[in-house]
């Protein structure tokens, strides 16, 4: 069963990733700062790197682990009756609002943040940013989301619907695609769009610090952390760290060992030290 889920999901995730990456190419949101060659080439070898990761911790480890929590009725919703819909609803929403947390936490814990900034450190956004994490965020990231499996206890399925939707919408909303305003404002009302997580990627702290939602845009507009527009406006935006203004990101040895150059080092306290390298 989670090999058969794992081969769907993967198969449409392959599809969106053609299909943005065609639309990238005719509606461009903002202009490239680096050749997208040498870019792409390091983050498709991350992502292998982390898809092999993955494999090592077992067949779709998140899908496992609710079917784990079934077995053995242990999780919230193996103790409580709802009904089939109200519970796979309820699943998702859960899970979400899980991953808005963690990211968050992600850039509060400075030994978290040393590798999550494998992420913010490219100095363009695409479809390809949504999968370039670094391997061992990779890892701990699957682990906590077993661990949320099995607090919630939710059916395989909505493990398997969540993780699907999660890796679209983080290809779809990390896209350098060109929306239409009008488009933008009503999408961005119930899921996170280009134009919204592009804030995120600025290197302005107050807006790295903001818009941490991949699917549902509703957390940040209720937990206070809702950037509309980058100041400098999309065009002028500048995207990644300041610190790594540079040719490195593109680097695939630069970029898979650069949570251990300066790490944690490089946030003090509940702020970034964005000047130091």
């Amino acid at each position: 069963m989670t090999d058969s889920l794992a081969q769907y999901g993967l198969g449409l995730s392959v599809l969106l990733f053609v299909l943005l990456a065609t639309l990238e190419a005719m509606f461009p949101r903002k202009k490239r700062s680096m050749p997208r060659g040498k870019r792409w080439r390091t983050n498709i070898i991350i992502i292998i790197v982390d898809s092999l990761a993955l494999r090592l911790m077992g067949p779709v480890a998140a899908i496992s682990a609710a079917i784990f929590a079934e077995q053995n009725n242990f999780g919230l919703f193996n103790w409580i009756t709802l009904p089939g819909w109200l519970e796979f609803m309820l699943a998702l929403i859960l899970l979400d609002l899980a991953i808005y947390a963690q990211h968050v936490i992600s850039h509060k814990v400075p030994l978290l943040w040393a590798l999550h900034k494998v992420h913010h450190a490219d100095r363009d956004i695409d479809v390809t940013t949504a999968v370039r994490f670094h391997p061992l965020e990779i890892i701990l990231s699957m682990l906590y989301k077993c661990a949320v499996v099995l607090l919630l206890g939710p059916s395989a399925v909505a493990v398997f619907v969540f993780a699907l939707l999660l890796n679209l919408c983080a290809m779809f909303n990390h896209a350098n695609l060109r929306l239409p305003e009008s488009i933008d404002k009503i999408l961005r009302l119930f899921v996170v769009t280009p134009d919204m997580h592009r804030v995120h990627h600025s290197t302005v702290r107050e807006e790295t610090d903001s818009n941490f939602g991949f699917s549902i845009s509703l957390w940040d507009r209720l937990l206070g952390t809702y950037t509309a527009q980058p100041a400098a406006g999309h065009d002028d935006v500048v995207i990644g760290l300041d610190e790594y203004q540079s040719e490195h990101p593109a680097e695939l040895w630069w970029s898979l060992v650069l949570p251990f150059h300066d790490g944690y080092r490089s946030k003090i306290g509940s702020g970034y030290n964005r000047n130091s390298s």
